[in-house]
């Protein structure tokens, strides 16, 4: 089953890519943001509760497509480039076994224990 989720995230991380390439940016762009979403980790310099719920804001799939759908909405490509890179970062995060975090440690998600 681990496997079936992780192919199912390999392709939704893939789809971003081809969604990027309607946008009108540089490829480097993409390559230079990817890893932007991961600054949601800061707030476990507070405590475990304050970065799981930062991690979460920044890794949320509901939150990047509303992201997204808003920029293409009132024609805001930097939203819809944000929305891209949220939900691809996050899909390619859960390829790795990252995702959601529990507030009581940063090895606890909803995937199951790091």
């Amino acid at each position: 089953m681990k496997n079936l989720i992780k192919i199912e995230e390999l392709t939704m991380f893939l789809l971003t890519i081809y969604l990027f390439s309607f946008l009108d940016y540089a490829w480097w762009v993409y390559l230079m943001l990817i890893l932007t979403p991961d600054i949601g980790m800061l707030g476990y310099l507070i405590n475990t509760k304050v970065g799981a719920t930062t991690y979460n804001l920044f890794h949320h799939k509901g939150i990047a497509i509303i992201i997204g759908f808003l920029g293409i909405w009132w024609l805001i490509p930097e939203l819809q480039l944000a929305g891209i890179i949220l939900f691809g970062h996050s899909s390619m995060d859960r390829v790795f076994g990252y995702g959601l975090k529990f507030s009581d440690n940063f090895r606890h998600t909803h995937l199951g224990n790091l």
